[in-house]
């Protein structure tokens, strides 16, 4: 016997297919809409009916299969934040931010404490750990950085509600501060549209004055460690820098590939 589907998600599809028009690249609706839909199709509400029918949609879990039908070629749908409980469906370029297997990848020598690598509660967060612990945004980036807070959940004006999995701020050389919104994907999570439309327009708001530049980083096959610096270009994310790191054993780096690294282009 097939397994019902989640309330989760018929709440999402009713909120969609409620609305929906071919054609249609926007889609605006409001936490009251969520609980219309599940009177008007005889779906028991949720306890948090924010959070808990539309958080692992905005950032974790793929749409329903039904609303990805409608989704042109190219193009797919996210959730995005438009204010305090209001939301809309928007098509936008669809992304495939996956590291470059053909990427060369730098060892750096293993700071992160061994404790810190035993008791990290989840992958995501062991990933943030050894980011932070090694300065590989400092690395990444070629500035100064620092860890200014954590699995932050703030506001925003113009989206709402919204959770950044690190931010750093940072100064280069010259005296400039910097922004950067770190988020961390592991397994089959993917880096997409909507974690970084929130990021950027978070910093835009809380830290004008800051040059933002928003970070992106995964765990690769082996461990290896893709960071990206990301922007969004129209309605694309897109790549504007990519490294790997491979995160070793001082004894581990030869001197053959220390020579190799000394002969790379600055």
């Amino acid at each position: 016997m097939a397994k019902p589907p989640s309330r989760q998600r018929q709440i999402v599809e009713a909120v969609f297919f409620d609305r929906y028009k071919k054609g249609d690249s926007s889609i605006q609706f409001s936490r009251p809409d969520l609980f219309d839909a599940c009177e008007k199709h005889g779906i028991e509400p949720l306890a948090n009916m924010g959070d808990g029918a539309l958080y692992s949609y905005r950032y974790r879990s793929k749409l329903p299969q039904k609303i990805l039908d409608t989704q042109p070629s190219g193009k797919e749908w996210v959730i995005l934040g438009r204010g305090i409980s209001q939301y809309e469906f928007r098509l936008v370029s669809k992304s495939n931010i996956t590291p470059n297997a053909s990427l060369i990848t730098t060892k750096i020598p293993e700071a992160t404490p061994e404790i810190i690598k035993r008791y990290a509660f989840s992958d995501e967060q062991a990933l943030l750990a050894r980011i932070r612990y090694n300065r590989l945004i400092d690395t990444f980036f070629g500035i100064t950085t620092y860890s200014l807070q954590n699995h932050l959940r703030t506001t925003v004006g113009t989206i709402g509600q919204i959770e950044i999995d690190e931010i750093y701020v940072g100064v280069d050389r010259d005296g400039r501060h910097f922004v950067i919104p770190a988020q961390a994907k592991v397994g089959n999570d993917k880096i997409g549209y909507a974690q970084l439309y929130q990021d950027l327009a978070y910093c835009k708001e809380k830290y004008s004055s800051l040059v933002c530049r928003a970070l992106a980083a995964k765990f690769m096959t082996g461990g290896t460690i893709a960071l990206f610096e990301l922007t969004i270009d129209g309605d694309s994310v897109k790549i504007v820098q990519e490294k790997h790191y491979d995160l070793v054993p001082e004894r581990a780096i030869s001197d053959e590939e220390l020579r190799a690294y000394n002969s790379r282009a600055v």
